[in-house]
Formats: C-alpha cells, sequence, structure tokens
C-alpha cells in the first residue's frame, strides 16, 4: 500500500480529475479519498485583516534586550 498526496481543483461542475503519479499502469486498485477543503483568501479581505493589525503592539512595543545582536 502506498500513500499519495495532491492538492487538486475541483471546479464548478463538480468533478475531480485525479491523475496518480506514481508511474502504475494497467492495473487494478483500491483507492481511498479524504478530503480537507482549504479557505481561500481574497486580497481585498487580506487587506482588511493587515489594515486592522498594523500598529496594534504600538502601546506595548517589543523591546530586545541590550546583549541581543543580529548577525546576517
Amino acid at each position: 500500500m502506498e500513500t499519495v498526496k495532491l492538492r487538486t481543483y475541483i471546479g464548478s461542475d463538480g468533478l475531480l480529475k485525479l491523475e496518480m503519479p506514481v508511474g502504475v499502469t494497467n492495473v487494478d486498485a483500491d483507492v481511498v479519498i479524504v478530503y480537507s477543503v482549504q479557505q481561500q483568501t481574497d486580497q481585498e479581505e487580506w487587506a482588511a485583516f493587515v489594515n486592522r493589525m498594523y500598529g496594534i503592539q504600538a502601546d506595548d512595543p517589543i523591546e530586545r534586550s541590550a546583549g541581543f545582536k543580529i548577525t546576517y
């Protein structure tokens, strides 16, 4: 038994197309499908979130200790 994890798209017709990238052909196979719908965030919703969160720590800024060094 092999496990293959794929991300795919289900179109407005409700059809799911599976292409198996395992190189197995001309065989019978038992297939189990478990799906999880991914949440999609549109640009306007994301921009509104960023605008709401911007500056939220302004009254309580994060400070680093004096001995802390940043190296690149």
